[in-house]
């Protein structure tokens, strides 16, 4: 397989996003001097703009970083959490079996603009005007729409006419469904963030963003959140419900940091993830699960061997993921999930046939407990994805959104590096707030309503979410920010990128370009959350023998096209590709399989 390219290369920044506009945004902050936490709120703010199918300013995001002056990987979480009125027993009396996917039931606190805000303020060096000019001036003026955009909204028009008329007004001009490539304007909400920006007074740069924060979360925007959860909307159950979100919700609320879980993946690498209440130690996992195993990759190409190893022990990893992680997982459980001799034990699992079991491990003795519901599987009970796996939202004629999210790496000179992946408050997952302009997010449909389990709904409580940023050491110094959109695949195609990157001595561009897979015998963490004992869905550039070769070892192949899988982005040093590139040089790249990802190197 001939890679399609190669790694962008410049000396003073290197930014990827999944969409151009958000790219460029963030390559100007760097021109402009701006630092890479700058140019990464930047794009952050336009990527809720120009893929609103995808992310918007009602969502969250996770980061993990490291900075000029202190090269230890940390963790922003900016995950809001359940309302204080959320139980498993309300939503069940209400005849849920799980959260809905759709509506106000399932709106956590919206974190993204808390989280942006605190990393400008605690790292950036930017006024919060400043790093906001660009998406409101798109939201103002107007931003040309990339396909999926009116094809999402195509599907939902009907939902939006009939039961979600704010939606209808801000998404279907004159009533009609926006063609691609049409400018569409965001009037209110260009107006929200000025009035935020009005409000965003002090002495000091670090002041005035704290009142823009206040101004979110204690201020107008809350106000008029709780009075819009206050009103019943149709949501997936086909029935009108009232949220469950309060003013007071978003007053108790804010971002925190911390600690990054790092873990060995071999040759000189290593890895570091967010925390069990996202699924970012899956990711640890497969690859200590696999460190053990003569993996091959020639050119980038995994061999039939490397692939049927990877999908088993993503099954491990995703079986633990069901059954260890949430909020309030301990340190010492992950501990146990990344020890030696659990992953020794665990490897041994690893065998000549696909297992269609769903076989969490007993770290430290524990007991592992999965809810009925989850532990049933369903093929059609929904995979999170549109078709074979592109991670893009699927969104049913009601208004179901199974929905995706976006990704912004950047490095800069200096030595700062971020990785962050926004998500939340699609425009398809609840209706638009009036006075607002932008709507809820849904991130509490991967909440469970079975009392006990690791993710059970309850108050105050983040979901375990899907989000998983990426950040990668080289002998110890870091070298690479990396991550993709595509919900439960999101750390399956990260790992089908390292593998690549790690033993196929490619460079970053390359390694993306490499054939991809993804296992689906695990349940989904979006409604309605089933799975497929045996579902491998793969790119068909692995190659026949090797497709066919999988189908005898009892995986259920689903054949996704040649250039169908994943989004990746990612930026890092020359210390990241093979040979340790230039001295100095900073790398980009992006996944070509989307069409409207950019990466920009400066």
């Amino acid at each position: 397989m001939a890679p399609r390219g190669h790694d962008r290369i410049g000396p003073h920044g290197a930014v990827s996003s999944t969409h151009h506009l958000g790219t460029a945004a963030a390559a100007t902050v760097l021109a402009r001097g701006g630092n890479a936490f700058d140019a990464a709120v930047a794009c952050g703010f336009v990527l809720q703009v120009v893929e609103p199918h995808l992310c918007g300013p009602g969502g969250e995001l996770p980061a993990v970083f490291v900075t000029a002056t202190d090269p230890v990987p940390r963790v922003l979480c900016a995950q809001g959490v359940a309302p204080a009125a959320a139980t498993a027993d309300r939503l069940r009396d209400l005849g849920c079996t799980i959260v809905p996917g759709t509506g106000l039931l399932p709106a956590t606190v919206p974190g993204a603009w808390e989280g942006w805000l605190t990393l400008l303020r605690d790292h950036g060096t930017w006024e919060l005007a400043d790093v906001l000019a660009p998406a409101l001036g798109y939201a103002a003026g107007g931003f040309p729409l990339v396909p999926r955009v009116p094809a999402a909204i195509g599907t939902v028009a009907d939902h939006f006419r009939t039961h979600w008329p704010s939606s209808a007004a801000t998404w279907l001009p004159d009533g009609r469904v926006p063609a691609a490539g049409e400018l569409v304007r965001l009037p209110v909400l260009a107006a929200t963030w000025r009035r935020l920006l009005d409000e965003a007074v002090g002495p000091s740069r670090e002041a005035r963003i704290d009142a823009a924060r206040d101004a979110w979360y204690r201020g107008f925007v809350a106000e008029e959140i709780g009075r819009f959860a206050a009103t019943p909307v149709r949501d997936e159950t086909g029935r009108d419900h009232t949220g469950l979100l309060t003013a007071d919700d978003l007053a108790g609320w804010s971002a925190h940091y911390e600690d990054a879980l790092v873990a060995d993946a071999g040759s000189g690498w290593s890895v570091a993830k967010c925390g069990p209440w996202s699924q970012g130690p899956v990711l640890l996992q497969q690859l200590r699960l696999l460190a053990g195993l003569d993996l091959e990759l020639p050119g980038g190409v995994a061999t039939l061997d490397t692939v049927h190893a990877a999908a088993e022990a993503a099954k491990l990893a995703f079986a633990d993921r069901e059954a260890w992680y949430g909020d309030g997982a301990t340190p010492d459980l992950l501990a146990d999930l990344l020890s030696d001799a659990y992953t020794d034990d665990r490897r041994g699992l690893i065998g000549p046939a696909s297992d269609g079991g769903l076989r969490p491990g007993s770290p430290g003795g524990r007991t592992p407990r999965i809810g009925d519901y989850a532990a049933t599987p369903g093929a059609g009970r929904g995979s999170g994805t549109e078709g074979p796996g592109t991670g893009e939202p699927t969104v049913s004629r009601d208004g179901v959104a199974r929905g995706d999210t976006v990704h912004v790496d950047v490095v800069d000179a200096a030595g700062n590096m971020i990785s962050v992946t926004p998500s939340g408050g699609w425009l398809q997952s609840s209706p638009t707030i009036p006075a607002l302009g932008f709507c809820l997010g849904t991130r509490g449909q991967m909440f469970w309503l079975e009392e006990g389990l690791a993710s059970t709904l309850a108050p105050g409580r983040m979901p375990r979410t899907t989000l998983s940023p990426s950040l990668a050491l080289r002998d110890g110094e870091p070298a690479l920010a990396f991550g993709t959109p595509g919900g439960d695949q999101q750390d399956q195609w990260q790992l089908a990128f390292l593998l690549a990157l790690m033993h196929g001595g490619l460079d970053l561009q390359a390694a993306i370009d490499a054939p991809t897979w993804h296992s689906t015998a695990f349940p989904a963490s979006f409604a309605p959350r089933g799975w497929e004992p045996h579902g491998l869905v793969v790119e068909s550039r692995l190659g026949a023998g090797t497709l066919a070769g999988l189908t005898r070892r009892g995986h259920v192949v689903d054949d996704a096209g040649a250039w169908a899988l994943g989004r990746m982005c990612a930026v890092g040093t020359g210390a990241a590709v093979p040979g340790g590139g230039g001295p100095g040089t900073l790398h980009a790249a992006v996944d070509p399989r989307s069409g409207v990802g950019a990466a920009i190197a400066l």
